[in-house]
């Protein structure tokens, strides 16, 4: 195998000829273009992670030209003969030569492929915060003090790596991005558009951003202006609750003059990545492997149906229950030994009931997004990162029973789920026998509770002459056809945001679900519970239309294959492995930049299925074949290889890079194939 990582940060490229055919067979990389001593680190990160192996590294003689080291992996016991490269491995080999590396929890995993595999663009899965500032503004404070956050807080320095198992990469450094705009240049509206369009690069560390646009100024004619402070960060990095305990973290550095004292705070998301491995999986395992929904539960909150308007994109619409019919949906509830929480869960549980078109007992499903911060780990609550969760909640909805027996049930499933908020839905899948990658739900509830800023901090800002609203969010995304949000407004009132995917479900289909959900929420408290049922609440939704839903499209693996580059007579293949999650532009720019005779060609996979037809269409006698895959198409590339060398007898090279921008893929992936075709030559 032959790596190119000429600087840290760079983007590493492997070459890669799956040998195995011994059962002791070593694993042998080749690493061009790094430092001896960058060789020597990834060989010391491979040996300290990888203890199943001895590791060895060699230089290559080679006059300089490539800077090439051989690295050895010689297995201390039987390995499975030219099985595939795993995942952990191959993120080892990879990763840039950065601080430090943290695996992702299960549901941050989830968010990350989801993110970088979305179609609409890169403002998917990107969240923002805002608020009014009234009072002095200290523009070069306000920076500073954004920035020692960033220096204490290690999750504001992280960046993902997705090229094997997917990693937090924590960096020794990253900036906060500040930027004051006025309104004589953008309004609002437009500046929320124009920065959630902006989208993050996930592989680069500063996943956060802050916005300010000046305002008029103030209404109660002391005559300072005031300013709209917007934050944008990114879903699989930071939940809101995590957002909101930074921008806490702020407002102490911008007090102390714009520096936070002492140096990393501790505990943070490495304590809680250390505090998931310590955890006991059997229990878990058992609860899973009963709990998860059955197949046939009621999932979806529409119908099947193809909307006559089929649009694309993140929707978001909100409603509020008003204060006083808040207040009695939460008597109502306590009087049932509830939470108002459970009241939502049961409505939503009717909501899926409904669609369905069942007359009798059914089970249903909705994930629940558990906050993770009532776990054992010290600090845990003020901790920033992506602690939470979503769970499969799984009841059944019998009309025939008291609706008081369900708010119960509902109560209890959702206490059950609380001591494995750390489980993401991969295990789930597993210890309950599903298909890896097959949906559990189809709608999330999220109940949200914003904690208020500390009576200290708001009394220190106003001796300041500093006045702060609370933060509110802008939108968002969901990674589901539906979510549902809740929280409480300043007047405590319940306030509910619908948060859609537009291909799968139409703005009125949206808006309807929501009608019936707050309909739901007004006549429950209403009724009293001797005799009323289940069957009961589900008639007081009369003729309300039930909305139609896209189906989701059918699994399997799709193929593309196309000529981009005829090359010159008999010259060698290169196959270009494109899968969700590949940089954009990474192989137009090395079509465009790289130099060589090779016929090139693009493979597009979608799926996790490979068809030995293709194989056979890739192999073209005579002709040696090169496969590359950047950053998550790696392990599919090598797979290819694999199962050509087992057919063909064959070898084929397999070029391999981790996560990086387009160029800079683009230039290592280059490089690779210049050392695959000195080698031949």
């Amino acid at each position: 195998m032959r790596s190119h990582h000429s600087q840290r940060g760079a983007v590493l490229a492997v070459v890669h000829e799956p040998l195995g055919i011994q059962a002791w067979s070593p694993l042998v990389f080749e690493l061009c273009g790094l430092a001896r001593t960058d060789a020597e680190a990834v060989a010391a990160r491979v040996a300290e992670r990888h203890r199943a192996y001895d590791v060895e590294l060699d230089d290559v003689p080679d006059g300089g030209l490539f800077g090439r080291c051989l690295l050895r992996l010689t297995p201390r016991g039987p390995a499975p003969p030219g099985g595939p490269l795993g995942d952990d491995l191959l993120a080892d080999l990879l990763a840039p030569l950065a601080a430090g590396t943290i695996a992702v929890t299960g549901h941050q995993r989830a968010l990350l492929a989801a993110a970088v595999g979305a179609q609409g663009g890169p403002g998917r899965y990107v969240e923002q915060i805002f608020w009014d500032w009234t009072g002095p503004l200290d523009l070069g404070r306000f920076i500073a003090a954004w920035q020692s956050v960033a220096e204490r807080e290690a999750v504001l320095r992280a960046s993902f790596d997705w090229a094997g198992a997917a990693r937090l990469v924590l960096h020794d450094r990253a900036a906060v991005e500040v930027v004051r705009h006025v309104h004589a240049d953008v309004g609002w509206s437009e500046l929320l558009r124009q920065d959630r369009a902006r989208g993050f690069e996930l592989y680069r560390p500063g996943l956060l951003r802050v916005s300010l646009l000046d305002g008029t100024p103030d209404a109660t004619g002391t005559g300072r202006p005031s300013t709209r402070l917007l934050v944008t960060y990114h879903r699989a990095l930071l939940d809101e609750r995590g957002a909101r305990l930074l921008v806490r973290q702020f407002y102490r550095s911008y007090l102390a003059g714009g520096v936070l004292p002492g140096g990393d705070r501790r505990p943070d998301i490495r304590d809680h990545a250390q505090w998931l491995l310590r955890q006991d999986t059997a229990g878990a395992r058992e609860f899973w492997a009963a709990a998860a929904p059955p197949a046939g539960a009621a999932v979806s909150p529409g119908r099947p149906g193809r909307p006559a308007r089929h649009t694309e994109g993140p929707g978001r619409i909100q409603r509020r229950l008003e204060a006083a019919r808040t207040s009695r949906l939460r008597a109502w509830a306590a009087e049932r030994g509830a939470g108002e929480s459970s009241a939502l869960h049961v409505v939503w549980a009717l909501l899926l009931h409904r669609a369905a078109g069942a007359d009798g007992p059914l089970p249903v499903a909705f994930g629940v997004h558990l906050s993770g911060r009532d776990m054992s780990l010290r600090a845990a609550a003020d901790m920033p990162g992506l602690l939470g969760n979503t769970l499969p909640l799984t009841v059944t909805v019998d009309p025939g029973a008291p609706l008081a027996d369900l708010l119960l049930r509902v109560r209890d499933a959702a206490l059950d789920l609380t001591p494995y908020a750390w489980v993401g839905g991969d295990r789930i899948r597993e210890w309950s026998g599903r298909a890896p990658g097959s949906a559990l739900t189809e709608t999330t509830v999220r109940f949200d509770h914003h904690p208020p800023l500390p009576d200290n901090l708001r009394a220190e800002l106003a001796a300041q002459g500093i006045r702060v609203g609370a933060p509110q969010s802008a939108g968002g995304d969901t990674p589901v056809p539906v979510t549902l949000v809740a929280h409480y407004d300043t007047e405590d009132a319940l306030v509910l945001t619908a948060l859609y995917d537009r291909a799968r479900v139409t703005d009125t289909g949206a808006l309807g679900i929501l009608a019936q959900c707050l309909h739901l929420l007004r006549t429950l408290p209403e009724h009293p519970d001797e005799g009323f049922t289940v069957g009961d609440a589900l008639r007081s939704l009369g003729a309300c239309e039930v909305p139609g839903m896209v189906p989701p499209e059918p699994a399997g693996t799709r193929f593309a294959l196309s000529v981009l580059r005829a090359g010159e007579p008999g010259a060698d293949v290169v196959c270009l492995v494109t899968v969700p999650g590949v940089t954009p532009g990474a192989y137009d720019t090395l079509l465009r930049d790289h130099e060589g005779p090779e016929r090139i060609v693009s493979l597009r996979v979608a799926g996790r299925e490979l068809s030995p037809g293709l194989l056979r269409e890739l192999h073209v006698a005579g002709r040696r074949l090169t496969l590359c895959g950047a950053g998550p198409a790696g392990p599919v590339a090598h797979e290819i290889a694999r199962r050509t060398a087992e057919r063909t007898g064959e070898v084929p090279a397999v070029v391999m890079t981790g996560v990086g921008g387009a160029v800079e893929s683009a230039q290592a992936l280059s490089r690779a194939l210049r050392a695959v075709r000195a080698r031949s030559a």
